[in-house]
């Protein structure tokens, strides 16, 4: 079970528990996105999806998105990303930070000594970050996960 950590306007946080293994039918040698091809034969390998797509469990959470500042890099509204707080933050890569009481996704900028916190979407301008912010990158957004 996974229990609500955080509640916000921009994303809410869930904790993370792979206690329980969790296996569906797995297609090893991928799916066709041409012709058809007969599928059924590869039906009796099964995949764990916790142990796939979570390396780290114990710095490991989940955060469902609420708004559209990161559609642009395929992020919506409602999808479900997979964070990791144990990866170091770096320069392009898509974190869950914390800004002046709020939480927010955003690609992070890094410039010398400065922070940028940018939307993926033109709507949005970036968020410059300054020593008067309270501010700390949370996790870093390592899968996002959507219904289509």
């Amino acid at each position: 079970m996974n229990t609500q950590l955080v509640k916000s306007n921009k994303i809410d946080l869930f904790g993370c528990s792979i206690s329980k293994q969790r296996t569906l039918p797995f297609v090893e040698n991928g799916i066709s996105a041409g012709f058809p091809s007969p599928a059924d034969d590869f039906l009796d390998i099964n995949i764990d999806l916790n142990k796939h797509l979570i390396k780290n469990p114990s710095s490991t959470f989940y955060g469902r998105v609420k708004g559209n500042s990161m559609i642009d890099a395929g992020i919506h509204n409602g999808d479900l990303l997979i964070i990791d707080k144990s990866i170091e933050p770096k320069n392009n890569k898509i974190a869950v930070c914390f800004i002046d009481g709020e939480f927010t996704v955003k690609r992070i900028q890094i410039e010398k000594e400065v922070v940028w916190l940018v939307a993926e979407n033109k709507d949005y301008s970036p968020i410059k970050v300054t020593k008067d912010n309270d501010f700390v990158i949370w996790g870093t957004v390592i899968n996002v996960i959507k219904y289509l």
